[in-house]
């Protein structure tokens, strides 16, 4: 078998895993979603190897969307880390065969303080199954590696089903991006989902030309602004439109001779993409990528224009 055809053929396998775990949606997992949302501690996430890895980040997803959560290895808890269990705590066990020797001698200490268990396990007659309150079904039918024995499917499966009580929980909970933004408050997604336009738009010496103003002389002022536009407005400052630079060459091509006669009302746009100064950037990002243009005019309550926003700040 051919590189090209392993790979894909390990793409399908880890796919049908995932498409296997839908009929498994049923009483289960609604109670796993319950039993999260009524916590009134911590959601503790434990596994051993490669479903450890898994856990941590489920914990990490889990997080950042709004429940308290984090991992512990079990090998910790037997030296100290216990004492960060609480009754108030729901645990979300993880381990494929259901029977792994570290997360079982772990179990036991998690029953006596009366912590309920959510298990994930491809065994439903495990040990894991038997000491979880409700337990999630993650089987697979094969690994997607030629030896079918690296976890592969199986982690893929783990990670999805988690997802899918990750994305449940945000929906019983109402989760808005404003909550998901307290949750990332760095990078380009706390910038996009936390800051406002006003904050990053150009409001100073804006490229500023008349509808009467000849195509020429908008030239100059496009050229001198550097931004590759110019916002039109009548002798009362009320918005009457924008011409690109694109908008000036297309005049060349179409009017020829004719170009250096063409006054700004001609060739403008008379109905320009605008946005509130009070806006998210991720909402003038949306809107510039849905109608593939690289600027927006800024306006205040009032309609008055008070700044452009490019693109290349909303990232």
């Amino acid at each position: 078998m051919s590189i090209t055809e392993t790979a894909i053929r390990s793409l399908k396998e880890e796919a049908k895993a995932i498409s296997d775990l839908i009929p498994r949606i049923g009483d289960d997992f609604r109670k796993a979603v319950e039993l999260i949302l009524n916590c009134q501690g911590r959601v503790i996430i434990t596994g051993v190897g490669k479903s450890g890895h898994i856990g941590a980040k489920v914990a990490a997803t889990l997080a950042s969307t709004g429940t308290p959560s984090f991992f512990v290895n079990p090998l910790d808890a037997y030296h100290g880390d216990l004492g960060m269990f609480k009754s108030s705590d729901v645990v979300v066990a993880i381990s494929y065969s259901g029977n792994t020797d570290e997360l079982m001698r772990f179990m036991p200490l998690l029953k006596e303080r009366n912590i309920p268990i959510i298990g994930l396990s491809g065994n439903s007659e495990s040990m894991l199954a038997r000491y979880s309150i409700c337990h999630l079904n993650i089987s697979v039918e094969r690994e997607a590696d030629p030896l079918n024995l690296a976890p592969t499917s199986s982690t893929t499966a783990t990670l999805a089903m988690c997802d899918a009580l990750a994305a449940a929980l945000e929906e019983v909970r109402n989760f808005k991006k404003e909550d998901f933004a307290l949750f990332h408050p760095g990078g380009r997604l706390g910038k996009q989902l936390l800051s406002r336009v006003r904050d990053v738009m150009v409001k100073d010496d804006l490229p500023i030309v008349s509808p009467n103003d000849l195509v020429s002389d908008t030239i100059i002022e496009i050229s001198d602004k550097k931004m590759g536009t110019a916002v039109v407005l009548d002798d009362s400052g009320h918005l009457k439109g924008i011409v690109t630079d694109g908008d000036v060459r297309r005049a060349m091509q179409r009017k020829k001779e004719e170009f250096f006669t063409l006054k700004v009302r001609d060739i403008m746009s008379k109905h320009p993409k605008t946005i509130r100064q009070d806006a998210y950037l991720s909402e003038a990002a949306d809107i510039m990528l849905r109608h593939m243009i690289h600027m927006l005019i800024v306006v205040d309550k009032d309609g008055g224009v008070v700044g452009l926003i490019e693109s290349f700040t909303c990232l």
